[in-house]
This record gives structure tokens, C-alpha cells and sequence, in this order.
């Protein structure tokens, strides 16, 4: 593993060609044929076995990769927040004007059975209690003027959501608490690459009762025919809904996932040397999900909003190629953690 911290020059995209570097500048770790590192002539701030990060702006970044090169964009950019957070948010008015040149080149840089994946929290309209829809706009907009597929609407419960707007929920409590985030799943055709074989969950207890004892064809009041086959568990797991719950590994009924732990060897990496901790990162278990059902070994997956590095670890992980871009270097810094602490242990994400 090696941690460079780069200067100039910039990002560059002229021709596939000039954007791999020559062998001899480049680490160990970036020296095959086959490494993320070869694809943009920048040096990037951090490499690993599998991926490399890059400090700097993500349109850039992405500017320079070429195209049809990446099989699985998986991101969380800032949302349109009320409240700013550290790392900046754009304003819902400008959110969508904001967000589509990114749009434009992720479905440039996708391969065709490429997938664009999509995590985005909604907000509250400034001084009322209703809510914005930045975030439907964003959907729309995507769709119709970028001409990405949405292949499906997935959900995200976070438990650890703070109930926020106070003055709607804890004081005057006319509204719940927001705790369920969008994961759009888009693509650039409509048959992107995917097997939710990848990510089957074990079975419930009633269907291995109902495997045991059989069932009789039936239909449901809704008009749904039940076979005698539906009893048949030969595929080795039930296929997860688009509203999960993760256990340790895959989802089950919710993607019900905490984004606020504080004892975690990252957070305590961060405390120990004085890095800020970043206020929003997203859970490993959820790029997990999607690389496991998007991609295959060695395929490229790409993070242009990475944050505190979850994305590429988690790739790495997984046998993935990586690559992930950042405007602020504290954030990569401290990503770096994730690298070291999987290499301590490898069952960490």
C-alpha cells in the first residue's frame, strides 16, 4: 500500500493512451496492466492493491477517465441539507443544475451493463414543515434529460437519524421522525449486468416449514397464483426485497443500517490522530449490497462524492477495482485507516 499525496499535474483526458501513466511512475501497487492508476495521469493521493483515490474535484476526475471504463458508480453526494454541513451542500434551488454535468459524465464513463447507484436524503422546505422535492426533481431529471434507466427505487432506514427539523418533531411535534434515505438504482440501458443470486438471504422459517410440508396451488385474494413449485428452496436463499434489513452480511428486510458508530477502529484512527471524523458517511453494508449485486471480480467500481472511503474498501474487499475521488484531503486521510484496518482484518467489512 502506498500513500502519495499529489501535486500537479491535473486531470487530464486527451485519448486513453495519454491518461496511463508510464510503469515507471507509478507505485508497485499501480504497476499492473489492469490497475485504476493507469487510467487517469494524476498521481493519486493514496493506491492500494486493487484501487487508487484522488484529491481534488470529482467533475474533473471524472472528466479524465475514459469512457465505457467503469462498471458500477456507487456515491453519496452532499445533499441539499437545510443545515450546512462541513463539506458544503448546494442549495435545493440549484441542486439539480448542480448535480447533472456529474450525471452527464458518470453515464459517459459507464459501460454499457454499467449501473449508476445512487444514494440521496430528502430535507425540509425552510420555515414550514413540508418537505422539498430536490430530490424527486433530481430523479426526473436524470431519467428524462440524461437518459439514465431508473431499474429501481431502493430504501435505506437509518436509525441513528437525528429527529431534525427539532422545531416540527421535539418541540411543537407535528411531524415523525425522517429516518429512511432514497437509493436510486439507474443504469445506462435497461438490462445493466446484475444477479441478486449474489445477495440472497437465508430463508424464513415458514418457508422451510412450507418446504418440509408442501403447498397446495392456490390464488391469492389479489388474483397472484400460488404453484406448488413456490415451496422450492433450490436456489440457496429468498430473494431480498428493495427495502432491506442487513444482519451482518446481506440484506433481509430493510437496509437498516446506523451511520453514527463511535467506537469503530476508523472513528477511533480519527481521534487518535486529531483528523475530523466525516459527519456523513454512509454504511460499508450498503456499497457492499450493490457491488455484490452489480458487479463481478475485477470489474471497476467508482465513487466520485468518496468521503471517508467506504466505497473503495469495501471493493477492495471484494476483489473489486477502485476508484474514488475527494475534494477535501483530511476525509481521504483519514479513509486511508480503512485500508489498514482490513488488512488487520479481512472479515471487517
Amino acid at each position: 500500500m502506498a500513500t502519495t499525496v499529489s501535486t500537479k499535474p491535473q486531470f487530464v483526458r486527451d485519448s486513453v493512451e495519454a491518461a496511463i501513466p508510464a510503469a515507471a511512475d507509478l507505485s508497485p501497487h499501480d504497476a499492473r496492466l489492469d490497475h485504476p492508476a493507469r487510467l487517469i495521469l494524476k498521481a493519486p493521493y493514496f493506491s492500494s492493491r486493487l484501487g487508487a483515490a484522488y484529491v481534488g474535484d470529482s467533475l474533473e476526475m471524472l472528466q479524465a477517465l475514459p469512457s465505457s471504463s467503469v462498471n458500477l458508480v456507487v456515491t453519496s453526494p452532499p445533499y441539499a441539507l437545510h443545515f450546512k454541513k462541513a463539506y458544503g451542500n448546494e442549495h435545493k434551488d440549484r441542486y439539480v443544475n448542480w448535480f447533472l454535468p456529474f450525471a452527464k459524465e458518470i453515464q459517459r464513463v459507464l459501460t454499457d451493463d454499467g449501473s449508476f447507484v445512487l444514494n440521496i436524503g430528502g430535507s425540509y422546505n425552510k420555515g414550514t414543515p413540508t418537505r422539498s422535492v430536490y430530490h424527486f426533481k433530481l430523479l426526473i431529471a436524470l431519467v428524462e434529460e440524461i437518459g439514465f434507466h431508473l431499474a429501481q427505487e431502493c430504501f435505506w432506514y437509518n436509525p441513528a437519524k437525528m429527529p431534525v427539523p427539532a422545531e416540527w418533531v421535539t418541540v411543537r411535534r407535528i411531524r415523525v421522525r425522517d429516518s429512511v434515505e432514497y437509493v436510486w438504482w439507474l443504469s445506462k440501458t435497461p438490462y445493466p449486468k446484475a444477479s441478486n443470486l449474489n445477495v440472497l438471504k437465508e430463508y424464513s422459517e415458514d418457508m422451510i416449514r412450507l418446504n418440509r410440508n408442501g403447498v397446495r396451488g392456490a390464488t391469492r385474494p389479489s388474483g397472484h397464483v400460488i404453484r406448488e413449485s413456490f415451496d422450492k428452496i433450490d436456489a440457496g436463499g429468498s430473494i431480498p426485497p428493495n427495502v432491506t434489513e442487513t444482519d451482518f452480511d446481506v440484506p433481509e428486510s430493510m437496509m437498516k443500517m446506523g451511520n453514527n458508530a463511535a467506537n469503530d477502529i476508523y472513528t477511533k484512527r480519527c481521534k487518535e490522530a486529531g483528523i475530523k471524523i466525516h459527519p456523513a458517511r454512509f454504511p460499508a453494508l450498503l456499497p457492499k449490497f450493490f457491488i455484490k449485486l452489480l458487479t463481478d471480480p475485477n470489474d471497476l467500481v467508482l465513487d466520485p462524492f468518496a468521503g471517508s472511503l467506504t466505497a473503495g474498501a469495501v471493493a477492495e474487499q471484494l476483489d473489486r477495482r477502485w476508484i474514488a475521488g475527494e475534494a477535501v484531503e483530511d476525509y481521504l486521510k483519514a479513509g486511508t485507516f480503512r485500508f489498514e484496518d482490513f488488512a488487520q482484518n479481512p472479515l471487517l467489512f
